[in-house]
């Protein structure tokens, strides 16, 4: 008995000590295995039949006293569930949705693509076209060009209809005939141009002085003047030299500022290009240099040098010539034969 109700206390202890089930079974299960007595071993399971008969109690009336809020909690937990699984089955879908859709942007990725690729195709066929129909229209409009002398325009147009002949259109056989007669102009423009050249350079400029000899002569003439007539001064007169050199800005050896006033030559559509004689010859040697034929216009200004200063001592010859005459009639008629 006494070993008995050593077991009965170590189990009450343990109950207070420890609130684990687990604990609480192995106690059990030690005491009872320990007591050698039947007796005991009833005493100790009326005991526990006892409390759980209590727990039972107590529980049932916890269960009573809360049971709204039991009732609400379950239903929530219910609710919590059923959400949580509605969740993972719409995320399940939405993955599969997204592995649909990149399977299908990966199809559409690629006829993006061929469709990117046959836009720019048809762009460049479009540009290819509206430059066909432009370069249809250079030989009217060089002509134009030609006959009003805005040579830097014609020789702009033709030079950049002919590099795109020969190369974006190379391919194209209607223009043929077309690139032929370009080509033929182009090779042939430099001939009119070095011309141009000559006569401003040589008869335009004499000219010139030959128009304010006449003047002076007529002027002296109507004031009944019979002093000679005083040398001109030439040092003045514009030429392609004074022209391409500034000299107050450069320095001997520098070609920087000549460069820049040939490059800022402009022709003026609106304006007689004859106007001025010295951006004439500017804008001749700028076309005859996007032409590549400079080489070409050196020899042929050193080939017609001796023939061109021929001419203008024979028409210089010529005015002088006639202005002494018709100043002899002048003088005879006054009645000064000297």
């Amino acid at each position: 008995k006494m070993a008995a109700g050593e077991a009965a206390g170590r189990y009450r202890s343990t109950m207070s000590k420890s609130k684990d089930p687990s604990g609480l079974l192995i106690s059990v299960i030690r005491t009872l295995s320990t007591s050698d007595d039947v007796e005991d071993r009833e005493t100790e399971k009326g005991r526990l039949e006892e409390a759980y008969e209590k727990c039972d109690r107590d529980l049932d009336e916890l269960i009573v006293q809360h049971y709204t809020e039991l009732t609400t909690a379950i239903r929530t937990y219910q609710s919590i569930t059923e959400r949580i699984t509605n969740s993972r089955n719409k995320i399940k879908q939405v993955k599969e949705n997204l592995l649909s859709c990149k399977m299908l942007l990966h199809c559409k990725r690629d006829e993006l693509r061929k469709l990117w690729i046959e836009g720019i195709e048809h762009k460049h066929v479009l540009n290819l076209l509206d430059e066909i129909e432009n370069i249809k229209q250079v030989p009217q409009k060089l002509e134009q060009c030609m006959a009003s002398k805005h040579y830097l325009n014609a020789t702009d147009m033709l030079v950049s209809a002919v590099d795109s002949l020969e190369g974006p259109l190379l391919q194209v056989e209607g223009l043929s005939d077309l690139r032929l007669e370009l080509h033929s102009k182009k090779m042939n423009m430099h001939l009119v141009l070095i011309d141009e050249l000559h006569r401003h350079l040589y008869i335009k400029s004499t000219n010139r002085v030959g128009q304010r000899n006449k003047e002076k002569g007529r002027i002296s003439s109507l004031v009944k003047d019979a002093s000679p007539v005083p040398l001109m001064d030439v040092t003045n007169l514009p030429t392609p030299r004074k022209f391409l050199e500034t000299s107050q800005f450069s320095t001997p050896g520098s070609s920087s500022v000549r460069e820049t006033s040939l490059l800022e030559i402009k022709e003026d559509a609106e304006l007689d290009p004859e106007e001025n004689s010295t951006v004439f010859m500017g804008i001749l040697i700028k076309g005859l240099a996007k032409l590549k034929k400079i080489p070409e216009t050196v020899k042929a200004i050193q080939d017609r040098l001796e023939q061109e200063l021929k001419q203008i001592v024979k028409r210089s010859t010529t005015q002088v010539a006639d202005n002494g005459y018709q100043r002899g009639e002048n003088l005879s008629q006054e009645n000064q034969p000297r």
